[in-house]
């Protein structure tokens, strides 16, 4: 082979690489399905589900329109329904405290501030909440962003870079695996609260890139249980590396006082290198929080895109709806202990009856594991026409032969509610059908 060919090859897999033109690497056949979005895969598998529906005369759930709020019940088209899908943990969404500060904030500075942060775009709101959190969390500093899953990808994918190292529980949320994506590190998931191999991937890896950043959840959303913060705390520690914790779940919810893995544990927040929270939960409104050092924040503010750059502030209303519901998870640490009281109360009905709730403990979410799509579809369409409203979750949202209903339980909930509905998804398992392997 010449030096020639050789230069040209090196060249070609070069530019694949970086992606400056795929043609000088390769030719592609062109098909329909690359050209036509009608033919993506994705369209394939939409269709594909919703001829199961059909064909099984199943309620088709996802964007059903609700009237009213979405409470432990919730009209869906005119029907009054047990509701288990809506995350509004502390039952804040409606709450009039809540509701007022929305309001007024609309009236002090409108329904947009008109310019990103940064820029011309700061409100005395924003300050507010963001202090009053940090002290909250027992850390120097907070900035709130405009979106949860976009915060969280946006702090990931700035924090690390190609000379960087990623280490992740291979259940952590979609939002953190695409921020680890985008940095360019190097990314190694261990399996699922594995501590043993996280050890091992540092040992063998941890010499080779600079930074080392750990990422998990407060409680998993999937399975609602929670990891071993404090030895993560001690694995970090020892390998030189950050730890960051998505609270979507867990803040507002676990702990003596409802606040997250630091009461949970207590453990010092400062050991936390990242603590990241959306506040579609707890917080009962939209966006996100990241809180840590005055270093951290500092940096986030100033050069991170999505965070402080490139990207327009949260509305007035949901800063005001996110302090006001601070400032209620604070003073009524009681909300939490309801919502942990009855989520224990349905874990434990639930197991009384036979049914397997996973790995869950200590949280909000309950799932009801089942042996396959079909039989939790099934399990749901036949829940929604008794009234009770519990989404399915199926590959690829969860791993093959991990499908369950997942229950999200809180303070609204009442114990005549779950016993009503522990007593159907029994019924319902005892008669559910084979599967016919039609998806």
């Amino acid at each position: 082979m010449s030096i020639d060919t050789k230069v040209d090859q090196l060249r070609a897999r070069l530019l694949g690489k970086t992606g400056e033109t795929a043609s000088a690497a390769r030719r592609v056949k062109l098909l329909p399905e690359h050209y036509d979005i009608a033919q993506f895969p994705e369209m394939r598998d939409f269709a594909t589900m919703r001829w199961y529906y059909d064909n099984q005369r199943l309620p088709w759930q996802m964007y059903r329109q609700h009237l009213g709020v979405a409470s432990a019940e919730v009209n869906v088209e005119g029907r009054d329904m047990l509701n288990f899908s809506s995350y509004n943990y502390l039952d804040l969404s409606h709450d009039p405290r809540v509701k007022n500060a929305a309001k007024h904030a609309i009236d002090m500075y409108g329904t947009s501030t008109g310019s990103g942060r940064i820029v011309r775009g700061e409100i005395p709101l924003f300050e507010e909440f963001e202090q009053e959190l940090a002290d909250t969390l027992g850390v120097e500093a907070a900035v709130m962003g405009v979106s949860g899953w976009g915060v969280n990808a946006g702090v990931i994918g700035y924090l690390a870079r190609g000379q960087d190292l990623i280490l992740y529980d291979e259940l952590v949320h979609n939002s953190m695996l695409t921020g680890a994506k985008i940095s360019g590190a190097r990314r190694l998931a261990f399996a699922h609260n594995d501590y043993d191999a996280l050890e091992r991937l540092l040992r063998e890896h941890r010499g080779s890139y600079e930074r080392a950043l750990i990422l998990t959840e407060g409680v998993f959303s999937m399975d609602g249980d929670i990891p071993d913060v404090p030895r993560l705390i001690d694995i970090k520690r020892r390998h030189h590396a950050l730890l960051m914790v998505d609270e979507a779940h867990s803040m507002g919810v676990i702990g003596p006082r409802g606040l997250g893995v630091v009461d949970y544990f207590d453990i010092d927040p400062r050991d936390i290198d990242v603590h990241f929270s959306t506040l579609s939960k707890s917080f009962a409104t939209i966006g996100a929080y990241v809180a840590g050092s005055k270093e951290l924040v500092t940096m986030l503010k100033y050069y991170a895109p999505g965070i402080g750059l490139y990207i327009a502030s949260p509305n007035p209303a949901n800063a005001a709806a996110a302090l006001a519901a601070l400032r209620i998870m604070r003073d009524e640490p009681q909300r939490a202990r309801s919502v942990i009281g009855i989520a224990d109360y349905f874990r434990q009905r639930a197991q009384d009856a036979g049914l397997d709730i996973g790995p869950s403990h200590d949280s909000g979410i309950v799932p009801i594991m089942m042996p396959d799509s079909e039989t939790a579809l099934w399990m749901s369409g036949r829940l929604f026409d008794a009234g009770v409203f519990a989404f399915p979750m199926i590959f690829p949202v969860v791993p093959r032969n991990a499908e369950r209903l997942r229950f999200f339980l809180s303070a609204a909930h009442t114990k005549e509610q779950v016993d009503r509905t522990i007593a159907l998804l029994a019924q319902l398992k005892a008669n559910a059908p084979k599967p016919k392997g039609l998806i």
